[in-house]
């Protein structure tokens, strides 16, 4: 039986004016053609969004072809296949002997398949930091007659200007983490074990909302007391108690784009400096959002955050956000003073505004956007609360 392709999340038409930007941005830099490895880069130009980059794979986009080819494992190659928009002629698997080969591997048959089609005398871009060391002089010995041309984040700024149809995808993932950090709010109870909510949150992530199901996992965090000042840890064996502060970050994933969304909650009345924090940084998101408008910087939405929350008598340390889309971040702006990235339509944003103090006190609000004429729009729904459970 003929491997069946899935519904594609976006039109044909959508990926060739994504591929039409990069390969404006290829001419830019006098490339012939352009090999990208970054997972999230191959999801945004094809609709890839399985697991395989654990094992060298790429997609070659050359300036002749509408359609670009993508390498992979031979085993995964159905799965490209199944998710991507391009003809099936398009997709190459790779033989298994080049797995756990101390000499050859997939990015042996990626060079290959560049110099077969006419690029080993011509302008190669790489993602340059994103390959390992040996691979870039692997490339530099095979490709010797080749002028290689560092591209890393090339792709990711593009795609840093979402779609319209981008906008709409970015909402139904924002409804799914409204969704679980309402489940959150249920489930979070004296007694019950970290896990357990754990586990009832992260299957309505799986479930989504409005019918819209979530197609994959991001990360997740549960920080609880007396944890509450780490950022990046998960759920433990421990159970809630009376007085308990849980600090949630997740968010509902669809076709590999994501909405994150942080909130805080607290099992009884908030200590009063908790509260007091709490209002100084919502008092600091709108502003935020307020400075996010269209010829604005990422500096001046910084620059907002931060002097509000010191009138309310609170510093913090790490920037206030990032560029954000398919994969979670995106390596590109960052909502920090001195970043002097011009804002424009439908760049999209996740205003992390947590903020760990110390051992003893750390809280999490955030909200995801997009930049707009009037100021940033929230994807979420849900109030900006400190929620008393």
């Amino acid at each position: 039986m003929t491997m069946p392709k899935s519904a594609q999340p976006f039109p044909r038409s959508e990926y060739l004016r994504r591929l039409a930007a990069v390969k404006s941005e290829m001419e830019k830099r006098e490339i012939d053609v352009l090999l990208v490895t970054t997972p999230a880069n191959i999801a945004y130009l094809s609709g890839y969004t399985s697991k395989s980059g654990y094992v060298p794979q790429g997609l070659v986009v050359s300036s002749k072809d509408e359609e670009p080819t993508f390498i992979t494992r031979r085993m995964d190659a159905p799965a490209a296949i199944h998710q991507m928009f391009i003809d099936r002629s398009h997709v190459i698997g790779y033989p298994e002997a080049l797995i756990a080969n101390p000499d050859r591997d997939g990015y042996d048959a990626i060079i290959d398949f560049i110099v077969d089609q006419g690029f080993g005398r011509k302008s190669i871009g790489l993602e340059r930091k994103f390959l390992p060391a040996l691979t870039a002089e692997k490339f530099k010995s095979r490709a010797a007659d080749a002028k290689l041309v560092d591209c890393t984040n090339a792709v990711t700024w593009i795609r840093g200007l979402k779609s319209d149809l981008e906008i709409g995808i970015m909402r139904e993932a924002a409804a799914i983490s409204d969704a679980g950090m309402l489940k959150a709010k249920e489930v979070i109870r004296p007694g019950t074990r970290e896990a357990d909510a754990s586990a009832e949150i992260i299957a309505t992530l799986a479930r989504g909302a409005n019918g819209k199901p979530g197609t994959d996992l991001a990360s997740f965090f549960l920080c609880a007391t007396p944890r509450t000042s780490t950022c990046h840890i998960r759920w433990t064996e421990d159970t809630f108690q009376q007085g308990s502060q849980i600090n949630l970050e997740f968010s509902g994933v669809r076709h590999g784009y994501t909405s994150p969304l942080m909130r805080t909650m607290s099992i009884g009345k908030p200590a009063d400096h908790l509260r007091r924090l709490h209002e100084g940084e919502v008092a600091g998101l709108e502003a935020a959002l307020a400075a996010a408008k269209t010829g604005s910087t990422c500096s001046d939405v910084a620059t907002a955050f931060n002097t509000t929350l010191r009138k309310h008598g609170f510093e913090k340390e790490s920037r206030c956000g990032y560029a954000v889309g398919i994969d979670w971040t995106e390596p590109t702006a960052s909502l920090k003073e001195g970043d002097m990235t011009v804002l424009r339509p439908n760049m999209t944003f996740h205003l992390m505004l947590g903020n760990w103090i110390n051992e003893d006190l750390g809280y999490v609000i955030s909200e995801t956007f997009r930049v707009t004429n009037a100021g940033g729009e929230p994807f979420t729904k849900l109030p900006r609360e400190l929620f008393e459970l």
